[in-house]
């Protein structure tokens, strides 16, 4: 048995996981192919991946479709992925980035409800966009509804609020 190892090899990545990185680049231009295209104005990418993206529904034959996601693919390794991962977290309601997200708006809403100016004055400081003349009707008529046990939609209301609010403050929209 030869117990030789060769140093010449550390740090080098094998070619199974060269191809599994390629492989997960396709598959993260793939997923930019469904975005809307206000939303890929917002990612930051080259303007030949731009154009590769605004390409992609053109391709409908197979082939076509398979060779042009390798072409998307290709100009992937030029772009920042951590960012571009991050902004599709936060869009995919699928992932637990974006479960949090959503679950931290709920506990928003539940507390400016329940709570006092002190929570108001909290939520402000947190979004400072926010209207507090509006918030604070919208508050009162939840308080309202809840008290005469009627259907939640100022709670929506407040709801749909906070997460345009989040939304244009994370740069979403």
């Amino acid at each position: 048995m030869v117990d030789s190892y060769d140093d010449s090899l550390d740090g080098e990545k094998s070619k199974s996981q060269v191809k599994r990185e390629l492989h997960a680049l396709v598959d993260l231009g793939e997923r930019l192919t469904t975005l809307k295209p206000d939303l890929c104005a917002k990612l930051p990418l080259t303007d030949a991946l731009r154009r590769a993206l605004n390409d992609a529904p053109k391709h409908t034959a197979n082939i076509a479709r398979k060779r042009h996601l390798m072409f998307i693919g290709k100009l992937m390794r030029d772009q920042d992925t951590d960012a571009i991962l991050t902004l599709l977290d936060q869009l995919d309601a699928s992932t637990r980035q974006y479960n949090e997200r959503f679950h931290n708006l709920e506990r928003w809403r539940d507390r400016l409800i329940a709570g006092d100016d002190a929570v108001l004055e909290k939520f402000v400081i947190e979004y400072p966009d926010a209207d507090r003349q509006q918030l604070r009707s919208l508050i009162r008529q939840a308080q309202h509804e809840l008290a005469q046990s009627k259907p939640p939609a100022s709670s929506r209301k407040i709801f749909k609020y906070i997460r345009e609010l989040d939304d244009s403050q994370r740069g979403l929209r």
